[in-house]
């Protein structure tokens, strides 16, 4: 009895424990369509094809044959110069050194389509210094990126939400040369990144930005898309996770993004805004205390190197549209600007993935690995979801 009791007891700690470090990592809020996406094998534990020699059940049964992958990579970063307060001048360090390097570092590196690799550079509005800017556009002018929109804000209200992005989206195209045109309206157009990933107003204290219908104001002042998901572990992770999916603002309400229709499922429904999510899952071979797995959230850091063994746990999460289920929508974040991550992803760790993804490829012939903005990406998408089935270099 006394045994029975103690193990009992113990389940029973275990199990508290393990409430505890959930909702201490927000887990609670997407666990249950992570299960979901398991139990219906969307989401699988190792990728389509990691290795030069896939697994057996991946090389097909019987007369099957293995189906291509399509890798559409990309590198979507919360560029910050002036984070944490710095001087210009270290402001202006931090940008010259992608300037100078990343150009050294993609050189000779081809994807499946003979391009470079590319970086879109997602620009902080309230720390917009127009000499920085410029300097980032030597970079969009050599075809190695794009830059598109980021926002820190609080307690701001629609009116002058609406009136900085206005404003904002003008002096990128005027002054600097970028930004981009819808082909048939003219209109221009930007990719979006809501800063401490609140966006619509999602954060459960009401905090980081305080504008209900904010999908709306995006979409009516020219956003094409948003990327700001996935935010795990912050509470403003939304319920709907490893998706591509039309949002409808309801300003009644924050967060109208935690639910959306998938692109290419069913039409497009009005006053719809586009989220690109990256992967989120669990990766059960990095364990906390060796035992509780860690949060895969695509996030490219000091301390979270890419690799191809990420790779895997990034395709298994299946961002895709369903009509073009060999093309893999692989869309990673980082914060270019930070000191520790600006060694890694000008230096040898990033270096050493870009050449290995091209070994891959060269290995496999069912293996592409395609470098793209975010405005490619979501090009891409629409791409898919009008049921073409062109190349990737007609999306």
């Amino acid at each position: 009895m006394i045994l029975a009791g103690a193990i009992l007891a113990g389940a029973a700690f275990c199990a508290a424990s393990l409430a505890i470090l959930l909702r201490r990592r927000n887990m609670q809020i997407w666990l249950g369509e992570y299960i979901r996406q398991c139990r219906w094998r969307r989401i699988r534990f190792a990728s389509p094809c990691p290795h030069p020699n896939p697994p057996p059940e991946y090389q097909g049964r019987g007369k099957k044959r293995q189906r291509d992958i399509h890798v559409l990579l990309c590198i979507a970063d919360h560029f910050e110069p002036l984070h944490g307060g710095v001087s210009m001048e270290i402001a202006r360090q931090r940008v010259g050194q992608w300037v100078e390097e990343f150009p050294r570092l993609v050189d000779s590196i081809r994807d499946s389509d003979g391009q470079r690799p590319k970086h879109t550079f997602f620009y902080p509005l309230e720390q917009y210094r127009g000499e920085l800017v410029d300097e980032l556009a030597k970079l969009c002018r050599a075809g190695l990126g794009e830059v598109e929109i980021h926002l820190h804000h609080d307690h701001d209200s629609a009116e002058n939400l609406r009136k900085n992005l206005l404003e904002f989206v003008e002096i990128l195209s005027s002054r600097h040369g970028l930004l981009s045109r819808h082909r048939q309206t003219g209109q221009l157009g930007y990719a979006f990144i809501h800063g401490n990933w609140a966006l619509d107003n999602s954060h459960p204290e009401g905090r980081y930005c305080g504008v209900n219908n904010e999908l709306d104001v995006l979409r009516e002042t020219g956003c094409y898309a948003d990327f700001t998901m996935p935010s795990a572990p912050s509470p403003t992770q939304t319920r709907k996770i490893n998706s591509i999916y039309w949002a409808v603002d309801d300003p009644r309400l924050p967060k109208s993004h935690d639910s959306g229709v998938d692109v290419g499922v069913a039409a497009r429904p009005e006053n719809s805004l586009m989220l690109i999510q990256g992967p989120l899952g669990l990766d059960w071979r990095q364990r906390k205390w060796g035992l509780l797995p860690r949060i895969e959230n695509g996030c490219l850091q000091a301390s979270q190197e890419p690799d191809l063994r990420r790779l895997g746990l990034w395709l298994g999460a299946r961002v895709q549209v369903p009509s073009r289920p060999d093309w893999y929508f692989v869309k990673l974040h980082t914060h270019g600007c930070a000191s520790e991550n600006q060694a890694m992803l000008l230096g040898k760790p990033m270096r050493a993935f870009y050449e290995s993804l091209v070994e891959r490829a060269a290995a496999d012939g069912h293996f592409h690995i395609h470098f793209v903005s975010a405005r490619e990406m979501y090009n891409l998408a629409l791409f898919a979801e009008s049921g073409e089935q062109g190349p990737i270099n007609q999306g």
